[in-house]
């Protein structure tokens, strides 16, 4: 996708509870990438057992991100010490909220920061800007709790203005500090229609990757993210119009510019995945 900072796993970005370890290589099979969860898919009392699995499995760990516990928690503490002893080194940080927290992490480890508070979205830019900071991605569910709601979507299950807000504050916020944003996951497993429209708009936005937590969803997201073969063909034309062209032309009636070509360029690099 935006390959900004390197971050170019691939759009399905797969969660797997960190103690299933019978798990990590079918997702990581399924998907571009998989979310290893020590947080919210662990029971408390189940974590220590989970940070054993982590440490004997043997993923491919340019394909692989670990989900942590929020820092100043002993559960986080235990986390890094975990993965210091993995080849594991890109890491996302849940409730993150400080800059100057995340600014801390020890400097073996990439940061994907996922804000889902309110706090944690208005902090998005400073988060953003931080050299170890690689990606953002929003939560929509805790985002609303922490705001003393109850719900994320209406009934017609669209999202409410706030959690639309709070994604576009987090891709921009990436945006402007040439950082990837990933989309937050969709928790309605069986309603594939909706995925397929977030996970398009999403494309067409600019977020790099949605994340999800069913194998079938991965499948629906890739599908989301590859441009039709219309599209395609456009991208290649109006690119080799380009090359005979100066500056501003028209194309099929449409004015050409450096960000329409911009556009054609992102694309192609969209369809190869």
């Amino acid at each position: 996708m935006t390959g900004r900072t390197g971050f170019d796993l691939g759009p399905a970005l797969l969660f797997c509870p960190a103690d299933r370890p019978e798990r990590f290589q079918k997702a990581l099979d399924r998907a571009d990438a998989v979310i290893i969860d020590l947080e919210d898919a662990v029971a408390p009392t189940a974590r220590t057992a989970a940070r054993g699995s982590v440490i004997e499995s043997e993923l491919d760990p340019t394909r692989v991100i670990v989900r942590v516990n929020p820092p100043g928690t002993p559960d986080y503490t235990a986390d890094l010490a975990t993965l210091s002893q993995t080849d594991y080194r890109r890491i996302m940080v849940p409730k993150s909220e400080s800059a100057k927290r995340l600014s801390k992490i020890d400097r073996r480890f990439e940061v994907v920061a996922l804000c889902e508070t309110a706090k944690g979205i208005g902090q998005a830019d400073r988060i953003a800007a931080l050299a170890n900071v690689s990606a953002l991605m929003w939560g929509a569910e805790d985002l609303v709790a922490s705001l003393g709601g109850t719900s994320s979507r209406k009934p017609n299950g669209r999202y409410r203005d706030v959690a639309r807000l709070a994604r576009a504050r987090v891709l921009l916020a990436a945006g402007s500090r040439g950082k990837a944003a990933i989309d937050t996951v969709h928790l309605d497993i069986a309603d594939t229609k909706r995925l397929s429209i977030e996970a398009m708009d999403a494309a067409a936005s600019g977020f790099a990757a949605t994340a999800c937590i069913h194998p079938s969803q991965a499948t629906v997201i890739r599908e989301a993210y590859r441009p039709d073969e219309k599209s395609v063909a456009w991208a290649h034309a109006v690119l080799a119009a380009a090359a005979d062209e100066r500056g501003v032309f028209t194309y099929e009636g449409r004015m050409v510019d450096e960000p329409v070509l911009r556009h054609a360029r992102g694309l192609l690099k969209r369809a190869e995945l």
